[in-house]
């Protein structure tokens, strides 16, 4: 081939990142190999130009002699050597994804329109809501380093955490972003134009280049060994207030919920209730909830920090507070006066247990079209029909039931939500109540309360019971509490993907292979990085959503981008934890393997991720920023 107009092969003919050329070529050499001489020409040159980006010393690659990974510096010139421009140039590359992100917009609104239909597109449509999570995480990072700094806590493990994040995702815009482990969205479905998409490489080459460099992750690793046991690794960016709450939820959590979790969920157990008193004493039930009902009115970053630092204890008592958000939220905003001041104060105290009741056997998320009656006789309502996935139904004491009391209005219209008392049951009866029947569903993960499906059979509540005493509103009154109740899934998912970094990192420092911690090989500490790194990713975005929430803003769509990644960040976690175990992760012994099957369940409920794509996406195209 002609040397004006060749490029070498391998590697950079696929688009590698230049660091992994540099090291290609220097293996070979080492290995004596033969290299073309034009390719060593021009992937050299290429090499050579990167080395100002990446912030590395040429030949810190790999060691002459024994071809092991030398120790990598930063130069002068790198963004971490002044922190001010780093915020400056994360900016920067925030702007240049906005760009190339309204380019996905138009592009993918055309393949809807090709193909007849949102529904048509799904791959297109949902990798849309996934490059506008990835944009407004890296956006939102941003603004956490940004506030960070403005209060002098913009440190070290902060400033390459920052970097690490901008590497990581911002290479992913343009290089693949990963929908599932089989599904990954690339620009050329977006209908981005290549021209566009090397445009945006340019711009952010550098960032990319020394975010994801071994320096950084190799600094990082020896940050966050420093800080085993640390709250979050890296400032979590909450004021005072909000931090001093994380901090009494996680004393807590460690003497309370961790030495006992694990045997909770390997015996099915609940979760005592006893725990569940001193939750409530600590104010769980009650954070969200306004001062005049007995709440503490701290709103859903509270909230939020309360959810999470528990589901790092465990799931299970991460999650008991959100059947009193769900039950609190829906009749804060639509119960009656008498149902507010009879229900709320004694959810906020931690008399009532509250559950939810909405899905049913073939409904899923397609709440609109459940068949669940209730037929007004007298002052009393009779409920028929079939509910599954119940959580805690057994222990609850009242229950918010979504069901059809117009049956001429197939759709959401026709639906009401009551508000229906029952006594307590145990596992050996588990529903005393007359009209009322069930089965425990045996699940994986996500114990502590149990899961159930129940059968209403003519089951009796007073007409008072009607959520609000209008009949038919029970999907708009539902669906007002998606986006706290995401905010709160998305929190739990941080919580969960804490955990599992913390069994990861104890576990690679403690075990020694061919005399060292295993943690000292790159192959893991690597995991461990990028652990810390998404897990920050996770939490500034869900307490971005809370913020807006708490502002009283529309954030529906911010909400969905927290639950989705967070999702995505726990199971990550939770799988890369588990192989850092090796074998002794798959032995039930060992709590990562309880970790494993509770991170699963966060992209199924509260909307799966395909759902919540789907949501995303028609945001998006209608319009939200």
């Amino acid at each position: 081939m002609g040397e004006g107009n060749s490029k070498p092969l391998g590697l950079f003919r696929f688009g590698a990142p230049p660091g992994q050329l540099r090291s290609a070529l220097a293996c070979r050499a080492n290995l004596r190999l033969p290299v073309p001489a034009v390719q060593i020409n021009v992937t050299l040159e290429m090499a050579a130009a990167v080395d100002a980006a990446t912030g590395l010393v040429p030949n810190d690659f790999l060691e002459d002699d024994d071809m092991t990974i030398a120790q990598l510096k930063p130069k002068t010139d790198s963004l971490t050597a002044d922190p001010k421009r780093l915020i400056e140039r994360t900016a920067e590359v925030v702007s240049a994804a906005d760009r190339v992100l309204a380019l996905a917009k138009t592009g993918v609104r055309q393949r809807i329109q090709d193909a007849g239909g949102i529904d048509a597109a799904q791959h297109a449509a949902h990798g849309l809501a996934w490059f506008a999570t990835t944009v407004e995480s890296l956006r939102q990072m941003n603004v956490w380093a940004s506030n960070l700094e403005a209060e002098g806590k913009f440190g070290e493990i902060e400033q390459l955490i920052l970097l690490a994040a901008f590497g990581e995702y911002a290479a992913q815009i343009s290089g693949g972003i990963p929908m599932s482990q089989v599904e990954i969205i690339r620009p050329d479905a977006l209908g981005i134009p290549r021209a566009d998409i090397r445009k945006y490489e340019d711009a952010v080459a550098d960032v990319v280049a020394e975010g994801t460099s071994e320096y950084v992750k190799q600094r990082l690793a020896d940050l966050i060994e420093a800080a085993q046991g640390a709250t979050t690794y890296g400032a979590s960016g909450l004021d005072e207030t909000h931090a001093e709450i994380a901090e009494q939820m996680k004393t807590f959590s460690d003497a309370e919920v961790v030495p006992h979790a694990h045997e909770w969920h390997l015996k099915n157990e609940y979760i005592p209730l006893e725990t569940y008193k001193s939750l409530a004493d600590l104010g769980v039930f009650s954070i969200s909830l306004p001062e005049e009902y007995g709440g503490m009115g701290l709103g859903k970053l509270a909230m939020c920090v309360v959810s999470e630092e528990l589901s790092r204890g465990y799931i299970g008592v991460g999650s008991l507070g959100t059947r009193a958000e769900i039950a609190g939220e829906l009749i804060l905003h639509n119960g009656t006066p008498e149902q507010k001041s009879k229900y709320l104060p004694a959810i906020a105290a931690g008399d009532i247990l509250p559950t939810a009741v909405f899905t049913e056997p073939n409904t899923g998320s397609d709440l609109a079209s459940l068949k669940t009656r209730a037929v007004k006789e007298g002052e009393t309502w009779k409920i028929t029909g079939q509910k599954t996935w119940i959580t805690h139904p057994v222990r609850a004491d009242v229950m918010t039931v979504l069901a059809r009391t117009n049956p001429n209005e197939k759709g959401y219209k026709g639906l009401s939500m009551f508000l229906a008392e029952k006594p307590r049951g145990t596992d050996e009866n588990p529903f005393p109540a007359k009209g009322m029947t069930g089965g425990e569903i045996e699940v994986l993960g996500y114990r502590g309360m149990k899961e159930y499906d129940i059968s209403f059979d003519a089951f009796e509540v007073p007409a008072e019971s009607l959520l609000g005493g209008v009949e038919g509103q029970g999907f708009k009154q539902l669906m007002a509490t998606f986006e706290g109740a995401r905010i709160q899934t998305a929190a739990r998912a941080v919580g969960v993907a804490q955990c599992a970094m913390d069994l990861a990192l104890k576990y690679a420092l403690d075990r020694v292979q061919f005399g060292s911690p295993i943690y000292k090989f790159p192959r893991v500490s690597n995991k461990v990085v990028m652990m810390a790194v998404e897990t920050q990713i996770a939490r500034q975005l869900t307490y971005f959503a809370a913020r807006e929430k708490d502002q009283g803003r529309r954030c529906d769509l911010e909400a969905g981008m927290a639950k989705l990644l967070g999702a995505r960040v726990a199971w990550a976690n939770a799988d890369n934890a588990l192989q850092i175990h090796g074998g002794n992760g798959f032995a039930l012994e060992y709590p990562v393997s309880r970790v494993l099957c509770d991170a699963r369940i966060l992209n199924i409920f509260e909307g799966a991720a395909e759902i919540q794509a789907q949501v995303i996406a028609r945001r998006l195209l209608e319009g939200a920023n």
